[in-house]
């Protein structure tokens, strides 16, 4: 169990990396030439998808920690649906206070952020031309970085 959501970490951790990476790519139009020989472009919308992805599977790993599994189908839906039960229930706001002491982080906050970047990977990944992605991408790589952060201040404190 306990490497099983290590797993999911690095997996997150990976994912936001990779967004990261992405997101300076599409920055740097003379990097995207010089470095690997195509036109300059923009791939804010992977940039996007790959941030999400790093909120899901950190997720996954806080859930596992739990004692909380979900499996296909549904996936997506069924790990929302898990981490915004705990929530509610009041569970994360406990584990927040406790592993952070006197930093007040609502669990509301966790769960909009997951919420949001999971309807943004749907809207910005098939919806919107690549260029107009820019600062949601942006917002999505601060957004799973917080998450990502808290989820493993999280993970190393439930037993």
């Amino acid at each position: 169990m306990d490497s099983d959501y290590r797993i999911y970490l690095a997996r997150a951790e990976n994912e936001l990396n990779l967004a990261a990476i992405i997101l300076k790519l599409s920055d740097d139009k003379e990097m995207q030439v010089s470095m690997f020989g195509t036109k300059a472009d923009t791939y804010y919308s992977a940039a996007i998808a790959h941030a999400y992805y790093s909120i899901f599977y950190a997720a996954k790993a806080y859930l596992i920690k739990k004692r909380i599994r979900t499996e296909a189908p549904e996936e997506h839906r069924k790990t929302f649906e898990s981490f915004a039960q705990l929530a509610k229930d009041g569970i994360i706001d406990i584990e927040l206070l406790n592993a952070y002491q006197s930093l007040l982080v609502k669990a509301e906050v966790l769960l909009h952020i997951f919420e949001i970047e999971k309807g943004k990977r749907t809207k910005f990944t098939y919806k919107k031309i690549p260029q107009a992605n820019q600062e949601p991408a942006q917002e999505s790589v601060h957004n799973a970085r917080f998450f990502y952060a808290k989820i493993v201040g999280l993970c190393e404190n439930v037993m």
